[in-house]
């Protein structure tokens, strides 16, 4: 659950800034508790060498540095709204000793483009984990990202899925407390990804995990 903007501008990039000017100090000891399957996408990336792979809201670069050290011979870039957020995925990254492996830039989710980063052929991989439920334009995103994406490149996401699966205590208490972070369930994203696949746009593959806590969508382009 990363930070990619509420909209787009100078007023959505301020937002985001003095939404994680201090929670970036602590986002990925809390995070770890309940953004599930971020290692299981990783995993199953399968990111083959010299593809080009944009994880869109990478945060502090959590996983970006896992992706980078299971796939060494991919080339990865993260974007993010907020510039704070970027100041501490840039520390993580030059940690991990992986500072020139992975370029970073501000951008929003609804606007990037390959030429962000100094690319010009389109993306092969690209990565949403737990950001598309914090972005109103969620669909926005998601079509910028499939016209980012070259014929046969994959679009990866995981974000939380709409718990039916678990007791109904359960799920009122989640949606309590993912309120508190400005986070929904966004049902409107597994509608797109439908809708894309029975439109021909891609070969479309899904899967859930924790009763439906979390859900996987991989696209594979046409």
């Amino acid at each position: 659950m990363n930070s990619t903007g509420p909209s787009k501008g100078p007023d959505a990039r301020e937002a985001m800034d003095r939404m994680y000017r201090l929670q970036r100090h602590f986002y990925d000891l809390t995070r770890k508790y309940y953004l599930f399957g971020r290692d299981g996408l990783i995993e199953r990336l399968d990111a083959q060498p010299g593809e080009t792979v944009l994880e869109v809201g990478c945060g502090t670069a959590r996983n970006l540095v896992k992706m980078a050290r299971r796939y060494p011979k991919a080339r990865f870039f993260g974007l993010d709204a907020s510039d704070e957020m970027l100041k501490t995925a840039a520390a993580a990254v030059a940690r991990a000793g992986l500072a020139g492996r992975i370029p970073l830039a501000q951008a929003f989710a609804q606007t990037f483009a390959p030429v962000d980063f100094g690319l010009e052929a389109p993306f092969d991989r690209i990565v949403f984990s737990y950001t598309l439920s914090i972005i109103p334009g969620s669909v926005e995103a998601l079509d910028n990202a499939l016209a980012q994406l070259r014929p046969g490149g994959r679009l990866h996401v995981v974000d939380f899925g709409d718990a039916t699966d678990l007791p109904p205590w359960f799920r009122r208490l989640l949606v309590w407390w993912l309120d508190k972070f400005h986070v929904a369930h966004r049902p409107e994203v597994g509608a797109w990804f439908a809708a894309r696949a029975a439109g021909g746009a891609g070969r479309l593959e899904t899967r859930s995990i924790g009763g439906r806590y979390a859900e996987f969508f991989t696209l594979t382009k046409a």
